[in-house]
C-alpha cells in the first residue's frame, strides 16, 4: 500500500468502481485492467449487501426522492449496486497483479471482518457513514490507515470521526472533501474548504469528486489535495452509478491532468530555473546611446536602460547621472562596473 509514501510529495489517485460492474465479474475485472492502464494508484470497491445497509421496506421513509435515483427503494438500489463478496478476493488479486493497490469501503462490522480476512491494507469510510461512530471505531481498531469522506459533514461531525479513530489508537487518517450530490454542481463544491480542513483537523486532505470532468480534481490539487477519488466506468456499460461516473478514456486524461497539476504546483521557491538563468541575458541594463568621452558627464541623453543585460544594472542609473565617465564609450557599449567602483 503506497498511500503514505505517495502523498509525501505527490497525489494518490483512487478509481472507484462502485456499481459500475453492472453485476458481472467479467466486467469488474475489465474495469481493473483498464484502470491499471491509466496510471491510477488504487482501485476501490464497496463491501456491503442490501441487508447490511437497510431493510426491505416500501414505507415512504425508504423511497429515494429526487436526484439520480428518484423513486428507488433503498433496498432495491443496493441490491442492484452491490459487489458480491465472493468476487472481492479475485478483484484484489487482479489489482495486485497489475501493480495497483486495492481498497474497499465497509458498511458494517461484518464487512470489516471479511475485508480483514482477505488482507486489505487500508479502509475507506463513505460520507453517509461519517456519523456512524461505532463503525468508524471498529474499522479504525484494526490499526490500518483510514480514508474518510466528509460529504454532508459539519465541523463537529468530522471532528467526532477523527476523534473516534484516535480513541482506538489510530492516528493514520486522511480526510476527503466531498460534495454528496450526484453529479455534483460546481457551485456547491467549495474546494477552498480543503486548505481549511488541513489546518483545522491536522490530517492530510484530498477530494472525493462526484462532479463531471477533470476541473475539480485539478483545482483541488492546486489547493493542496493529496488524494483524488473519482468514480469510473467502462465506455460501453451502464449501471445505477454510471450517470455520475467518468468514462475510462476521460479518467485516463484526468490522471494525466492531475499529474501535470502536481508538476505545475511545484514548491515555494524563488530560485531561478535553468531556462530563467538563460533568460536573464535579455533583461535591461545601462548602455551608451551616444558616444561618451572619458571625463564627460553621464546624462539622460547619452545613457539609457535598455535590453540586453550586458551593461551595468539599471538600479545604478541615478547613481551615475551627473558623474564623469572613467573611460570612453562608443554608441552601443554597455556601461562598465568601473563607473560605480569606490
Amino acid at each position: 500500500m503506497r498511500l503514505y509514501e505517495k502523498i509525501k510529495d505527490d497525489v494518490y489517485i483512487i478509481a472507484e468502481m462502485s456499481a459500475n460492474h453492472g453485476g458481472s465479474l467479467e466486467t469488474a475485472l475489465r474495469i481493473v485492467e483498464e484502470v491499471a492502464k491509466t496510471g491510477a494508484d488504487c482501485l476501490k470497491i464497496q463491501t456491503y449487501t442490501a441487508d447490511t445497509l437497510t431493510i426491505d421496506c416500501d414505507k415512504d421513509d425508504f423511497i429515494i426522492k429526487g436526484g439520480l435515483w428518484d423513486g428507488y427503494n433503498y433496498y432495491k438500489l443496493y441490491s442492484e449496486g452491490y459487489t458480491p463478496w465472493e468476487w472481492q478476493q479475485a478483484i484484489k488479486e487482479r489489482c495486485e497483479e497489475l501493480g495497483m493497490d486495492f481498497l474497499s469501503t465497509p458498511f458494517d462490522n461484518t464487512a470489516v471482518d471479511f475485508l480483514e480476512s482477505i488482507g486489505v491494507e487500508f479502509y475507506k469510510i463513505a460520507s453517509y457513514e461519517l456519523v456512524d461512530i461505532p463503525l468508524i471505531k471498529y474499522t479504525a481498531s484494526k490499526g490500518k490507515p483510514m480514508v474518510i469522506s466528509c460529504g454532508m459533514g459539519t465541523i463537529e461531525e468530522i471532528q467526532e470521526a477523527v476523534d473516534a479513530c484516535k480513541a482506538v489508537g489510530n492516528q493514520q487518517i486522511v480526510l476527503l472533501k466531498c460534495c454528496s450530490q450526484y453529479p455534483a454542481d460546481y457551485d456547491n463544491m467549495n474546494l477552498e474548504t480543503i486548505s481549511d480542513m488541513y489546518k483545522r483537523f491536522g490530517c492530510p486532505v484530498g477530494l472525493s469528486d462526484h462532479s463531471l470532468g477533470s476541473l475539480a480534481p485539478v483545482m483541488a490539487v492546486a489547493l493542496g489535495a493529496v488524494v483524488i477519488e473519482k468514480h469510473v466506468c467502462l465506455e460501453d456499460e451502464e449501471s445505477v452509478d454510471s450517470g455520475f461516473s467518468m468514462k475510462i478514456s476521460d479518467f485516463a486524461k484526468m490522471v494525466q491532468d492531475v499529474k501535470n497539476a502536481v508538476r505545475i504546483k511545484g514548491k515555494a521557491t524563488y530560485k531561478r530555473t535553468i531556462a530563467e538563468e538563460t533568460g536573464t541575458a535579455a533583461r535591461r541594463s545601462l548602455y551608451a546611446v551616444k558616444p561618451i568621452k572619458k571625463g564627460e558627464k553621464f546624462t539622460s541623453d547619452n545613457v539609457r536602460s535598455i535590453r540586453p543585460a550586458m551593461g551595468l544594472k539599471p538600479k545604478y542609473y541615478e547613481v551615475i547621472l551627473g558623474k564623469e565617465a572613467k573611460q570612453d564609450y562608443e554608441f552601443g557599449d554597455g556601461i562598465s562596473e568601473v563607473e560605480i567602483e569606490n
